[in-house]
């Protein structure tokens, strides 16, 4: 049974970081693309960033560029989001999600499977 299992979400004041965890099981994902997505109340699931089979590629949402960090450690199966200067609009439910090919993109239906989410709340 293939799992993608977030963690790392909470309740952070703005400007404070956040680290997210992404751990894989059922399989192996060293040669797919992942990503992440969020959610907020009231509104559509967003790209937030995604990254190569290898981590040469990441790429990010404007929203979050220069603030976020994606990477990966294949040999732990597992994906990160490094989460800094965060402001209350980051507020949601984060979403891991791993694709079916190599290289990452910016649109969900390009993501085979998907975590449970992982809510992250900013304060002003």
């Amino acid at each position: 049974q293939v799992q993608l299992v977030e963690s790392g979400g909470g309740l952070v004041q703005a400007g404070g970081s956040l680290r997210l965890s992404c751990a894989a099981s059922g399989r192996t994902f060293s040669s797919v693309a992942m990503a992440w997505f969020r959610q907020a109340p009231g509104k559509e699931r967003e790209f937030v960033a995604t990254i190569s089979w290898s981590g040469s590629r990441p790429y990010y949402a404007d929203s979050v560029k220069g603030r976020f960090t994606i990477s990966r450690d294949n040999a732990k199966n597992t994906m990160y989001l490094q989460m800094n200067s965060l402001k209350p609009e980051d507020t949601a439910v984060y979403y891991c999600a791993a694709a079916a090919t190599g290289l990452g993109s910016a649109r969900s239906y390009d993501y085979e499977y998907w975590g449970q989410g992982t809510q992250v709340t900013v304060s002003s």
